[in-house]
């Protein structure tokens, strides 16, 4: 009995190769419908009629091409015998006699032989696909496996869809429950999370990080020359200003203080880190003096001072255990942090100061101004402190990587 497997392997390979360029439910149906068209010549028609009560969740049905204007598939060809007798026996079934289809216009299609095969997974009838033949041609033994091959494809397409679905849901259901603490978050422990929910039990892990701290200059002169609640808008309104080019460049604000914030940089490529983090200090400077410009003269200039360092730190989740109740944070803990937090301490009138391990992984990219050896406080030894200049104003999205 002749099987026609050359033909039949070179058309999957064929639609393996028209499928590996999509993950659209279905785009993948449409892809499947034109090559059963092409492979049987005769086609009139290709139908994927989609049973599954949960398909319009993941995917859209097909439009039947022998009407004048879009018919679903689904409405006009359940009806039809090949594909109810496919449906009642749960096997592929072929009627070799002519039935007419009827436009809603009144005017009439003649058709020939049919086709249908049954798509099932679990015991449930997922879809069936069918094939309409051109009036007095035959639905030859050739154009059945070519139908059924379609079918199991058709089957692994929907499956992969209706999956694909399910894992959207649920990452959904997630993300809803994550929103409500989103701004108090970061983003690397939302991500945690929706990847695995026993992922904040780990402990720490050394990982390579860009830590970039940042400073309102004379916070202090502020909170003693005006009232709470304007120094606190004043706040607000600079910080605010702030979180977008630091989303911009994958950092996550970590911890806030009264005037200040601490931003991590984790991604696993440490030269990707300090470059990003590098990026946001420069633009955060350019922001910094246009607000500078736009609030009353009264408040004074105001400068936001930095520090970048980059290294490796235990990075992950800090317990604090009290009587009643447990407070956690995630965090990047060690020297890196120090010395990040000790350079934003040290710069002044806005100035970016980074250490040496960002240093050398930015080297070339901007301008750095060596200030030597700097006694910091609360190191023992000076270090080496750089400046981070940036040559002109706004430059700082210009800049190749």
């Amino acid at each position: 009995m002749q099987k026609y497997y050359k033909e039949r392997f070179e058309a999957w390979r064929r639609i393996a190769r028209k499928l590996a360029s999509s993950m659209e439910t279905n785009h993948m149906l449409e892809i499947l419908r034109a090559e059963a068209r092409d492979v049987i010549p005769d086609a009139m028609e290709s139908c994927i009629l989609l049973l599954d009560p949960e398909a319009s969740q993941y995917t859209r049905p097909l439009q039947c091409a022998l009407y004048d204007r879009p018919v679903n598939c689904l409405s006009c060809k359940r009806n039809r015998d090949a594909v109810k007798k496919a449906m009642e026996r749960r096997t592929p079934v072929v009627i070799s006699h002519a039935k007419t289809l009827q436009r809603r216009d009144g005017s009439v299609v003649e058709t020939g032989a049919e086709g249908a095969v049954p798509v099932i997974s679990d015991g449930r009838i997922l879809a069936v696909v069918t094939v309409i033949i051109r009036p007095e041609a035959r639905f030859t033994r050739r154009d059945f496996y070519f139908t059924r091959d379609i079918a199991e494809i058709a089957g692994n397409a929907v499956l992969h869809g209706k999956q694909h679905w399910k894992m959207t849901r649920e990452k959904i259901a997630i993300s809803k429950q994550l929103s409500s603490l989103s701004p108090f978050v970061p983003q690397s422990v939302q991500r945690m999370v929706e990847a695995d929910s026993n992922a904040l039990d780990q402990k720490k892990e050394k990982r390579e990080v860009t830590v970039l701290f940042l400073d309102l200059e004379d916070y202090t002169r502020l909170s003693v020359r005006l009232p709470e609640d304007e120094v606190n808008e004043i706040v607000e309104r600079v910080f605010s200003r702030f979180v977008d080019p630091i989303q911009r460049y994958s950092g996550e604000i970590n911890e806030t203080a009264g005037d200040g914030l601490m931003i991590l940089f984790t991604y696993d490529d440490a030269r990707t880190n300090a470059v990003n983090a590098a990026r946001a200090a420069l633009e955060i400077q350019d922001l910094a003096r246009d607000l500078s410009r736009e609030v009353p003269a009264a408040y004074g200039p105001l400068h936001v001072n930095m520090g970048i360092n980059s290294g490796t730190a235990l990075l992950g989740l800090s317990r604090f255990r009290g009587a009643l109740a447990v407070r956690m944070t995630y965090t990047a803990s060690g020297q890196v942090t120090n010395l990040a937090a000790r350079l934003a301490n040290a710069a002044k009138g806005g100035k970016i100061l980074i250490g040496e391990g960002t240093r050398q992984m930015i080297e070339g990219m901007w301008s750095v101004k060596d200030l030597g050896r700097v006694d910091l406080k609360g190191l023992d030894d000076p270090v080496p402190v750089y400046e981070l200049v940036q040559d002109r104003p706004g430059a700082s999205l210009r800049d190749d990587v």
